[in-house]
């Protein structure tokens, strides 16, 4: 029996597993993928000391580190069910029973969707598809797109694809309907955006961002007066007030219908028109991928902070129920290097539950760089983050 099964092999999850067997827990680490690293092999981004972030580089080196302190992995392997008993976990996949003493979740998060005409097609994806297709597995997902959905990760890879040589059209909003009120509201991605000022590629982005969150009634005013043809960052135009109303095509994408929209995001009759693209990334935002961890017995807190329902846990990266752990986005929507962090704990966790770890003081030094990497992070998914954290954190948890 193994002491710790780790589901993921994430930033996460390979963070928990060394942490464990450097404190002499025994990990088997599961993961779906051919190879490690999860969200990790797709990223690549210029932090603001000017030194690049290189997911595969930074997995290749949690990899590693793990191998030395012989964990085990099992990779192309599926988790379809975990059952608690007594004194142990039962992880069911589809190379068999694994039976462990304590089990850590590290799923990470997927990715919403933004249903609109001609969204089945062919060539259609999601942000995080054509992320893995150009940096992962180097295939550009086409010569000429646009993206749709105008946020955080939206604008972040598409960088990361400008980079790898795709042409992008524009970043433009989807059109309104009952499932995406806020993603086509130009006046709540603005507000969203403004937050984000710092990560700004030019001084004019920085500074309207820096006005209009300290003078609030200019928010409106810029909306309203925001070019038809938008702003461009590393060459790529942001439109908040151009939406795509459908997706052509026959058997293949070969255009999206786009249109001006006012301030409210309401279509602007009469300013139709139709753009030539051979592919079309769609960016909903994340969630928590909690499917998994809801066939336990652990509850869940809605917070729209961290990105939905996530599982009830506290800083220890422990749940209510008894030797049963999480760590990363499955907590909330973070950076890989707040996951990363949220796995040491994870681990070292474990290996106090399992009377291994020998330093007291360890867990609380790692929640405390936890607390540093969050709010230290280049890339905060939520403005209120520390609010979510602070009404999860309240939630009572008893092993």
């Amino acid at each position: 029996m193994n002491q710790l099964v780790i589901v993921g092999a994430g930033p996460a999850g390979l963070s928990a597993a060394i942490a464990a067997a450097k404190n002499g827990v025994n990990v088997t680490v599961i993961d779906e993928f051919m190879k490690p690293g999860g969200r990790l092999l797709g990223q690549l981004h210029e932090e603001s000391n000017g030194i690049w972030w290189n997911g595969v580089d930074e997995a290749t080196n949690l990899f590693n580190e793990a191998i030395e302190f012989h964990i085990q992995f099992q990779f192309e392997t599926s988790v379809h069910h975990v059952k608690k008993h007594s004194n142990h976990w039962d992880i069911q996949t589809d190379k068999g029973m694994f039976k462990s003493q304590a089990l850590l979740v590290a799923t990470g998060a997927a990715e919403h969707s933004i249903p609109l005409p001609g969204w089945t097609l062919p060539g259609v994806m999601s942000i995080g598809a054509a992320q893995v297709m150009a940096n992962v597995h180097h295939v550009k997902p086409g010569h000429h797109g646009i993206i749709i959905g105008i946020n955080v990760l939206s604008i972040a890879i598409a960088r990361e694809l400008k980079l790898a040589g795709v042409q992008l059209e524009s970043i433009v909003l989807p059109s309104c309907n009952l499932l995406n009120k806020e993603a086509s509201q130009p006046g709540v991605v603005f507000q969203k955006l403004a937050k984000l000022a710092h990560l700004a590629p030019s001084p004019l982005f920085k500074m309207g961002g820096f006005l209009t969150n300290k003078l609030s009634f200019l928010e409106k005013l810029v909306v309203r007066s925001f070019p038809k043809n938008g702003l461009k960052a590393w060459g790529i135009p942001i439109q908040i007030r151009r939406a795509v109303i459908e997706i052509l095509g026959e058997e293949k994408v070969e255009g999206v219908k786009v249109a001006d929209i006012t301030p409210s995001g309401v279509i602007m009759k009469g300013t139709e028109k139709i753009i030539d693209v051979d592919f079309v990334c769609i960016a909903g935002g994340l969630y928590p991928l909690t499917e998994l961890i809801g066939v336990t017995a652990c509850p869940f807190k809605f917070i729209p902070s961290l990105g939905g329902h996530v599982p009830v846990h506290n800083e220890q990266m422990q749940t209510p129920v008894e030797k049963l752990y999480v760590a990363g986005n499955i907590t909330g929507i973070e950076s890989a290097k707040v996951a990363k962090a949220q796995g040491k704990v994870a681990g070292l966790s474990v290996a106090h539950d399992l009377h291994y770890l020998q330093d007291h003081n360890a867990i609380d030094d790692a929640v405390q760089h936890v607390k540093k990497m969050r709010d230290h992070a280049l890339i905060q998914f939520h403005p209120d983050i520390n609010k979510g954290r602070n009404e999860l954190n309240g939630a009572s948890i008893t092993n």
